[in-house]
């Protein structure tokens, strides 16, 4: 081998492996925005005071802005710099990121809800009466008039939301090209044996993303929304309470800087390499017929070599490509399957969180701290585990198929256990809990009013719970009867509340602090079984991730695999990505037992919600969707092997054909790869 051979092959290694940490980089920091605007999910539907069905809108937006341009991107970037084409991408998705943060700085301060006057002084020991001095509150129940509601929604930016729309569709847009043209690209210069490994690798450095984005959204959300604007000693809420809102904005200017970043390397990559290992087999090609041609369709083609094409050129040959795309049975199936099992996952993975919160009694924060510590973990290793075992094995097609079925499979009867674990409601009173002490003292739950709170005059719509010493939750101090209070901010102590009085024992303490009581069942130890349950079934899901993506690669044309993966991400994220936030969200609003009211009028955001109907209606809808994925991919899988079965028959009637032609020269036969006649035919000695 010469000097200058031994260059080229070791500068073709050093930009294939530069690539590859590219691309590793570059999947990393999207998944840690993803995954930190799935988690800001709360804090966002909380600050803007929206229903989950406006924020699955919201989360939708990013594949909106997907779909919008990956088609295009798909097919024409495949014939032009394709990294250059991902930096842009990438900036574009900063961008996005920075103009989702923007609000923070546009809108006023936070102003939460609360039944509670505020005093300037922190150190006064004034005494606020929340019952007998509350004859007002009750007007702030009645609707303020339009014109009084639009200047008063102006002043507050209760509609800034919609800059975080634009922002997530712009992150969507700049994501577009990073899939399909950095897959396509590695996949086009690397060894076929080499392409799962490289995956699990790529796939496994992403994962990473995703525990970094909701560990970053666990410390974020403790820490207030105005920090360094407000005096924190005024605050009067923490962060286990319903209304507090964290620092979600910082998350975003955080994850923008990280993608800014990544997206340096692809300005110096080349539009294409030399494929992996040629130098080896140069001139010795011996016509052998992998795999992926075998599996593959027959199809005529034209291999000669690349000549310079024209846009009209490219356009003109759009819709044919696509006729052969879809006229593939697997490709269609694999689609079906992935849409589906994509509905029920990103429905999952966006009220996730809220569904610990309000099942489990977990803290928002603590929530989102589990999800990125123990699910995500088991993520990555099941993705790098599916990857190892393709390569140990040398699975091919059918065996990357069972892999992933059978983890698909394995996933659904975890899931199906999860369903049956549950825990007791809150008790709040009037909410959750109608009768106190027996029905002597019943709520009606329409105006949580009781015997013992009836002469507060109560606003009916206030959010500002209080946890008296007889372990009830009541849903503001007027509600629980109180008739005192000593103490500011946080410590604040109400006394006397006459609510209290029929669950407890003589001489017990009348009072009630703020924040909503613990739960007193034993949902610490069920929760505990869901967490383990729930990260087994993400390592066995993980396990199904690359055998899966080796199918897909494998079932598709060279020529057609760009746009195949475009086409993917198109139909998946219009019908996956699009409607699970908004029609899971609007489901679980039905289940909601107390709203929140705005600032500035009308219905805020839900602040408790029905236990048992939240886990039926969220677990049952994404255990139906597994459920239905499971029996797709069991025609999938059937579909494979019949299509491997008759081309190895075929494969063996050529075999059998060249014997015959062939027999009787006595000579060794080595067929040289010239045509596309020649690549039909498997080499014989």
């Amino acid at each position: 081998m010469s000097v200058d051979s031994q260059k080229a092959r070791r500068a073709c290694c050093a930009n294939l492996k530069l690539f590859l940490a590219s691309m590793a980089f570059v999947y990393f920091s999207k998944a840690f925005a993803g995954a930190y605007m799935k988690s800001s999910i709360t804090q966002i539907e909380r600050r803007f005071d929206v229903p989950s069905s406006l924020i699955g809108v919201i989360d939708g937006s990013f594949e909106m802005g997907n779909l919008l341009v990956v088609a295009f991107v798909s097919y024409f970037g495949a014939k032009m710099h394709r990294p250059k084409l991902i930096a842009i991408g990438c900036v574009m998705m900063s961008a996005g990121c920075f103009l989702t943060a923007l609000p923070h700085f546009l809108q006023g301060m936070y102003k939460y809800e609360t039944s509670v006057y505020h005093n300037s002084d922190v150190n006064s020991t004034e005494s606020f009466l929340p019952c007998l001095s509350n004859h007002t509150l009750a007007e702030a129940d009645k609707m303020p008039d339009l014109e009084t509601r639009t200047a008063c929604e102006k002043a507050a930016g209760s509609s800034m939301w919609i800059y975080i729309f634009f922002g997530n569709m712009l992150r969507g847009i700049g994501e577009t090209p990073i899939m399909p043209l950095g897959i396509s690209y590695l996949d086009d210069f690397s060894r076929e044996e080499n392409t799962p490994f490289y995956l699990a690798c790529i796939h496994t450095v992403g994962i990473l993303g995703p525990m970094f984005g909701f560990m970053l959204g666990s410390f974020l959300s403790k820490i207030y929304v105005d920090i360094g604007s407000v005096d924190l000693d005024a605050v009067t809420i923490n962060y286990k309470d319903s209304r507090w809102v964290g620092a979600w904005w910082l998350g975003f200017i955080v994850t923008g800087t990280v993608i800014l970043l990544s997206s340096i390397p692809f300005w110096f990559l080349p539009k294409s390499l030399p494929k992996e290992g040629q130098e080896e087999s140069k001139g010795t090609e011996l016509s052998t017929v992998t795999e992926q041609e075998n599996f593959l369709p027959d199809e005529t083609q034209d291999e000669e070599k690349e000549k310079p094409v024209t846009f009209q050129e490219l356009a003109k040959d759009f819709l044919p490509s696509l006729r052969r795309l879809f006229r593939n049975t697997i490709y269609v199936l694999m689609i079906l399957t992935y849409l589906v099992s994509v509905n029920g996952f990103i429905g999952m993975i966006t009220f996730k969180p809220k569904f610990m919160e309000q099942i489990y009694g977990q803290s928002a924060s603590k929530a989102i701290f589990l999800i990125g510590a123990m699910n995500l973990p088991a993520v990555a290793l099941g993705i790098i585990t599916g990857g190892f075992v393709l390569k140990r094995f040398k699975l091919g097609v059918v065996g990357a198929a069972r892999l992933a079925f059978g983890a698909s499979l394995g996933s659904l009867c975890l899931l199906t256990v999860q369903s049956f674990l549950r825990c007791d409601n809150a008790e709040v009173a009037g909410i959750t809990a109608l009768y106190q002490g027996g029905p002597q003292l019943s709520y009606d739950p329409q105006t949580l009013l009781s015997q013992c709170n009836m002469g507060c005059s109560c606003s009916m719509k206030q959010w500002d719970p209080v946890c008296a010493y007889n372990g009830m939750t009541y849903a503001s101090p007027c509600l629980a009867g109180c008739r005192t209070s000593s103490g500011t901010g946080k410590e604040r102590v109400f006394h006397n509340c006459t609510c209290t009085r029929e669950l407890m024992t003589p001489g017990m303490n009348m009072s009630a602090v703020l924040g909503q009581c613990p739960r007193i069942s034993n949902c610490d130890y069920i929760f505990k079984i869901y967490m383990s349950l729930s990260v087994l079934g993400s390592f066995i899901s993980a396990c199904g991730g690359t055998p899966g993506y080796v199918v897909l690669l494998r079932s598709i044309q060279p020529d057609l695999k760009s746009l195949a993966l475009g086409m993917q991400i198109l139909i998946v994220r219009t019908l996956g990505g699009i409607p699970p936030p908004i029609y899971f969200g609007a489901l679980i609003d039905q289940t909601c037992l107390k709203w929140g009211s705005k600032q500035c009028g009308g219905r805020g955001a839900c602040r408790i919600y029905d236990a048992d109907a939240f886990r039926i209606t969220f677990l049952g809808l994404i255990t139906g969707l597994y459920f239905l994925s499971n029996i797709l991919w069991g025609g999938l899988y059937c579909t494979i092997v019949k299509t491997h079965k008759k081309s190895t028959l075929r494969n063996q009637a050529k075999e059998n054909g060249l014997d015959g032609d062939k027999s009787g020269n006595g000579h060794a036969n080595i067929s040289i790869v010239k045509n596309k006649e020649d690549a039909d035919n498997e080499s014989t000695i």
